[in-house]
């Protein structure tokens, strides 16, 4: 990871793609007809990043594999629901909007030309890329998200934080520890632990039954972590009732691999990438090229005059 210094800003690049097209309308069209929302919503939102919050360096993290084989190993139903097509080598297809797959590759080449880092790793999620950015940092950095699972990386000591977009692109949550002991009842670093322990549908993973949020944040307050709560249902003293006992011992298996599914990883082999902030595009005639073809008008201009001011 090349000399980051300063303010590091690390986008979850699918999610937030994904709420570019649900928030701007299919009707914002390149010149054939082609819908082109996504990219002008994702676009408008980079503008809208570098324009508050001033980062010096700014990493586009991508799903290279959306569903890794070593996590769907591990918990065979992880983002099962979401799967289109299955591949024997290689990740499988994910279940995406028909007009928005198509977009996928115009922004990957817009972030290209202007320059901005866009890095995925074979194997792992953005998470992971974000992950390792994040545990290689020496000075703050503000994960963009739509996607909870970031909030174990939250850590005030360290300057992390999540800013999660609450309605379309223009307002964001800013989620620092005190709003997470606030909304959960755990910091950072007890959130992976609350979120296997409840589960998750959206990603697949069926928690502990019985056991909701709640419930796991006041065992999480009485026994300290994951590993404290498996020791309490070995130890007739602790105070447990008899069906959160039951519940636990049941979901041993479950509780033995969840840790890993659910931990980002933090050691991803990052390849070597310039991620500062550009100033000017990288390719200029390249850029001037998908402007032209896409229609990418005013939402390119608004970024390319706020990365030059």
């Amino acid at each position: 990871m090349r000399g980051v210094t300063g303010r590091l800003m690390l986008l979850d690049t699918a999610s937030l793609y994904f709420r570019a097209y649900f928030g701007v309308p299919d009707s914002v069209k390149a010149p054939d007809g082609t819908p082109v929302n996504a990219v002008r919503g994702l676009l408008d939102f980079i503008d809208r990043l570098v324009k508050d919050h001033r980062p010096d360096h700014l990493v586009a993290c991508m799903d290279a594999d959306w569903r890794p084989a070593w996590r769907v190993e591990l918990i065979p139903t992880y983002k099962a629901h979401r799967v289109a097509e299955e591949h024997a080598s290689g990740p499988d297809t994910e279940e995406v909007p028909d007009t928005l797959s198509p977009q996928v590759p115009v922004i990957e080449a817009v972030l290209d030309a202007l320059g901005i880092a866009r890095v995925g790793v074979a194997g792992y999620e953005a998470d992971d890329i974000i992950g390792t950015y994040t545990a290689r940092a020496t000075g703050p950095v503000d994960i963009v998200t739509g996607d909870r699972d970031l909030y174990q990386l939250v850590d005030d000591a360290r300057g992390v934080r999540v800013l999660y977009p609450l309605k379309g692109v223009g307002t964001l949550a800013l989620t620092d520890e005190a709003a997470l002991r606030e909304k959960y009842g755990v910091d950072g670093r007890g959130y992976a632990d609350l979120a296997l322990l409840r589960g998750d549908p959206s990603d697949g993973l069926p928690g502990v039954a019985g056991i909701g949020e709640k419930t796991a944040a006041k065992l999480l307050a009485e026994f300290g972590d994951l590993a404290g709560i498996r020791a309490a249902v070995d130890d007739p003293r602790a105070r447990l009732t008899p069906a959160q006992r039951k519940r636990l011992t049941e979901a041993a298996p479950y509780l033995a691999v969840a840790p890993k599914v659910v931990r980002v990883a933090d050691d991803v082999p990052l390849p070597d990438v310039d991620t500062t902030l550009p100033r000017a595009p990288r390719d200029a005639a390249a850029l001037e090229g998908l402007a032209t073809r896409w229609g990418l008008g005013g939402s390119l201009q608004r970024l390319l005059t706020t990365l030059g001011a």
